[in-house]
């Protein structure tokens, strides 16, 4: 059983023993001669920054006393976090200590245990946590001690001039949703972008189809209009680094009540956070055909903007969107000015030396933190369609109802994943998505819920008219984000988007694993997808179901999310034990991924639900998990990373030669970021060539010479706590 008796003691005495000590912006120390890093000239830095920038020096005492008491409240949401006045709160305490791991180290943990650290945050927490959560100079404490939050691009544009020329990291924050901590670094520079400015609220644009025959201007002004016209669609979203989806869903809905319904935005699961989101019916999208121009300040300094400016038709090949040819992207020339309305933007310099086309692929898909800032991005907005919102035992909860949760889930297993033993449509699947909220399913354009739940019930002779009442569909909202703040909005924050999960203690452990469609239709019953469900972690029944349909058919084809992610049938929690690890790299691993090529490790699990402890296997056999009672350094030296078992080694090959390209001094360096792992020899420090490029530009595929960190060239996540996590799986055992 998870364990997290340690964190309500940390909980109970931040909120008793730091009480009388300052909580609000003047408990960090606005003076930029102070606290740490004193022998910089912050001072110079301040000068260049607008009048509405600030710049706060922060400690543990704001972490404990700003953040610590939200976790302790009966209903905790990320947005109270997110507005604390230092900037510095996480959605998971325990992200603010190295690997989530309270227990003091010097080196980050790399001479102790997988082990030690496991049991210590699941099992049985060491007597002495108290000492190691209360130590405001524990070692293993991975807070950043200065923080800027900028309002404008100029703000951000001098800190990394400012941080470059003075040798420090910058780590970066919107919401923190980030289950490895990557927004969160010791000795780093913080830009909270809570502040920055707001650009959705007035954000959304209806292209003038006047500009079809036109060619991509100069400044990139018309391109993000012509490439939406390229795709058959006509509104676009632009939206400002820090805003996160409870404000992009709120300006969206506003636009839509003010004008009458008619945009559709591919948006994040929850309010506080981003990520591919609800992924449903003709909308489909992935990260890379919802992103039509990218604003951003490089770890060189220069404030850019970017997109595709030359495309072709892809449908032959059964894409819904046009190939991305080329990418151009525009430098400013007066990057110290802070109006907006005075921006010129111009050619980049001959000397600029990073490549457009590797930039907008490692960008989309390759992980936030660790390329630059995004201080804007154009969105894709569709055409609205109304959403069908189904629930499960959750208007008039009944015991009857919970009695079949697990034959629910198998009948949602069954929708999404093999709808043909339902009598279901692909298209109709394709048309309703799912988080791994167990409860609800959500629907746009034609579908066969209710059908094909009574079906399902025919079929497993569970006829009764109270059994098929047990899934509803949900009234009086026109789409998701409005019913969710409808129904599930916190009372301390009445029309916001929520958050899912709430804050907690610690969030997923590991990483979820993307089980590939196509082995799910090898089997000619339900076989497969019966034993990936009853091989759940901790017997958990609730994958994510947000892949498929144009999750696949709607890339750009240059971009870097996985192959593994867009053929994902769907994502769910595998590993958590030492058993479940073993079983699933023994056994499941071999049968749904292609591991005849031992030069290749596979993509193999989602980036967003990657957790603090996610490692691949042992890299001499991929069919043996990484040993846990070894070190974390033993671990690093000879399992599969973190980084290659998401992407595989092909794409981290050329992931890895671009971030050096563009960040060869690695100012930007966060956990568990692409290049975070490589030696240190491999890291030019000094801003020369190291010998290693990125690969050509191939835009899906891609290649390098460069040999990833870690490549393989040897011959808890949130349904744990469910309430029928211990409930054995069910599957339709009548019709395989």
């Amino acid at each position: 059983m998870t364990s997290f008796s340690g964190a309500a003691r940390f909980l109970l005495l931040t909120v008793v023993g730091f009480t009388g000590n300052p909580t609000t912006a003047g408990a960090a120390s606005a003076s930029p001669a102070s606290g740490w890093r004193s022998d910089l000239d912050w001072a110079a830095l301040t000068s260049k920054l607008s009048s509405s920038a600030s710049l706060i020096d922060t400690s543990y005492e704001n972490y404990a006393g700003e953040c610590g008491p939200e976790f302790s409240e009966p209903s905790p949401t990320n947005h109270a976090l997110i507005d604390q006045p230092s900037g510095m709160c996480l959605p998971h305490l325990y992200l603010g200590w190295e690997t989530s791991w309270p227990r003091s180290s010097e080196n980050g943990h790399l001479n102790q245990t997988f082990d030690q650290a496991f049991k210590d945050l699941f099992v049985n927490p060491p007597a002495d946590l108290d000492s190691f959560v209360l130590d405001p100079i524990n070692p293993s404490l991975n807070l950043p001690s200065k923080v800027l939050f900028p309002t404008v691009a100029s703000d951000v544009v001098a800190a990394v001039n400012f941080a470059k020329d003075n040798g420090l990291e910058i780590s970066v924050k919107n919401s923190g949703h980030s289950y490895q901590g990557a927004s969160s670094k010791k000795n780093t520079l913080l830009l909270n972008m809570n502040r920055y400015t707001h650009y959705a609220p007035t954000g959304i644009t209806d292209c003038d189809a006047s500009i079809l025959d036109s060619t991509v201007a100069e400044d990139l002004s018309n391109q993000p209009c012509l490439l939406s016209f390229a795709k058959n669609k006509s509104s676009l979203i632009r939206v400002g680094g820090g805003e996160n989806f409870d404000k992009v869903f709120r300006a969206v809905i506003a636009a839509n009540e003010e004008g009458g319904y008619k945009y559709h935005l591919v948006g994040g699961a929850a309010g506080t956070w981003g990520g591919l989101g609800k992924v449903v019916s003709e909308v489909q999208q992935g990260a890379d055909s919802t992103v039509v121009q990218l604003e951003m300040v490089l770890p060189n300094g220069a404030h850019v903007k970017f997109g595709p400016t030359e495309w072709e038709d892809a449908s032959a090949e059964g894409f819904i969107v046009p190939r991305t040819k080329v990418v151009s992207g525009v430098c400013r020339s007066n990057p110290d000015e802070h109006d907006e309305e005075k921006w010129i933007w111009e050619s980049c310099p001959e000397d600029f030396g990073i490549d457009f086309n590797d930039l907008y692929f490692a960008v989309r898909g390759g992980g936030g933190g660790t390329w630059g800032v995004v201080t804007s991005v154009f969105l894709q907005l569709h055409d609205y369609l109304p959403s069908s919102p189904y629930a499960f035992n959750m208007l008039a909860p009944t015991e009857e109802c919970s009695a079949i949760t697990p034959q629910y889930a198998a009948f949602r297993a069954l929708y999404f994943s093999a709808p043909s033993f339902l009598n279901v449509t692909k298209e109709q699947s394709l048309a309703c998505g799912a988080s791994d909220e167990l409860a609800f399913i959500w629907c746009y354009g034609e579908e066969d819920i209710m059908q094909a739940w009574t079906r399902f019930l025919d079929l497993n002779n569970l006829t009764d008219p109270a059994k098929a009442s047990c899934l509803q569909k949900l009234p009086g909202a026109p789409g998701y984000a409005e019913l969710l703040i409808l129904g599930k909005s916190n009372d301390r924050f009445p029309g916001k988007v929520p958050d899912a999960p709430p804050p907690s203690p610690l969030g997923n452990p590991f990483a979820y694993v993307l089980v590939p469609q196509s082995w799910i239709d090898e089997s000619e019953s339900v076989e497969n997808l019966q034993t990936v469900l009853e091989n759940a972690a901790g017997g958990a029944l609730s994958p994510y179901y947000a892949f498929g349909g144009a999750a696949a058919s709607g890339s750009d084809q240059a971009n870097s999310l996985s192959q593994a992610h867009r053929n994902a049938a769907f994502m769910m929690a595998l590993i958590f034990t030492a058993d479940e690890e073993a079983y699933f790299w023994g056994n499941l691993f071999p049968q749904m991924f292609d591991i005849s090529d031992k030069t290749k490790f596979p993509p193999v699990f989602g980036s967003n639900h990657a957790g603090f402890l996610t490692t691949g296997p042992l890299k001499e056999d991929w069919t043996k998990p990484c040993p846990r009672e070894w070190t974390f350094e033993e671990r690093r030296e000879k399992c599969i990373s973190f980084q290659e078992a998401i992407y595989g080694t092909e794409r981290l090959a050329r992931l890895e030669a671009i971030k050096k390209a563009v960040d060869p001094h690695f100012v930007f360096n966060c956990g568990n970021c692409i290049g975070n792992n490589l030696p240190e020899a491999s890291k030019t420090q000094d801003g020369k060539d190291d010998g290693s490029s990125p690969a050509a530009a191939e835009p899906l595929l891609g290649s390098s010479s460069v040999e990833p960190s870690g490549a393989s060239t040897a011959s808890s996540s949130s349904s744990f706590a469910a309430a029928i996590a211990t409930t054995a799986v069910y599957l339709i055992i009548n019709i395989i």
